[in-house]
């Protein structure tokens, strides 16, 4: 269930850093050597044109490290409680910066590897520049997770199929695409899904497109869990 607020996206900015108790050592190594990892709660790099974020802001949570190649090829070790409630939201962020109208595309390619156990969704969360709408694009789900809101029905756009909810959370509206069938790796037209909640249900108007993140949303991992994002890409016109 997606909560990510303004406030909670200024936290990774604003936060100290704080340890959780995991160490470096306990990061499962990636294919080859990072350039960058992290155990701090709000760690967070700049690696070529996307921002990453550890971004553990759940209540309740364990210990979660980040490692990264590049900014399209990082992961997570997290060994999070198997209780309910969202515990993190590691994400590679890409800045847009661009009204709906003024964008003549916006694109993105995946490949990840999750695990088979747990709760989690791995997901696409875009704002608007003032935080007050959030599209939430979920490419594949495993164990006790659902987005915010009400079922609006089934949508085939942007190349996939997905079951459309409609929430808020007291901060701002929330538009989730929960994929049909899981997925681990495939392109997302993203700008006819934006523009399909401008004109076809003008539950916004021609709102400016601020973040584009793309990660991993852990409810649990207990026993500690790796989630890797092999490739990512986005792109825009």
């Amino acid at each position: 269930m997606a909560t990510r607020t303004l406030g909670r996206a200024a936290k990774a900015l604003l936060a100290p850093a704080l340890a959780l108790g995991a160490t470096v050592g306990l990061v499962s190594a990636p294919a080859q050597a990072a350039v960058w990892n992290s155990c701090e709660q709000y760690g967070n790099t700049s690696l070529n044109g996307y921002t990453l974020y550890n971004n553990i802001w759940g209540s309740g949570a364990g210990s979660q490290c980040i490692w990264a190649n590049s900014g399209t090829n990082w992961g997570v070790w997290a060994n999070h409680p198997n209780t309910g409630g969202i515990k993190s939201y590691p994400n590679a962020k890409k800045v847009i910066n661009k009204s709906i109208t003024s964008l003549g595309s916006l694109t993105s390619g995946y490949n990840v590897t999750v695990p088979s156990s747990g709760a989690y969704n791995t997901s696409y969360d875009i704002w608007d520049t003032g935080y007050k709408y959030e599209v939430m694009l979920w490419v594949n789900k495993t164990g006790a997770v659902g987005p915010l809101g009400t079922s609006q029905g089934t949508l085939t756009l942007g190349g996939h199929t997905w079951t459309v909810y409609k929430g808020n959370n007291g901060s701002n509206d929330v538009f989730s695409f929960v994929r049909t069938s899981n997925s681990s790796s495939g392109t997302v037209d993203v700008l006819p899904i934006l523009k399909w909640i401008k004109d076809t249900k003008g539950w916004f108007g021609n709102v400016t497109i601020g973040d584009l993140q793309f990660g991993f949303e852990i409810t649990s991992s207990s026993g500690g869990l790796d989630f890797v994002t092999n490739s990512l890409a986005v792109s825009s016109s």
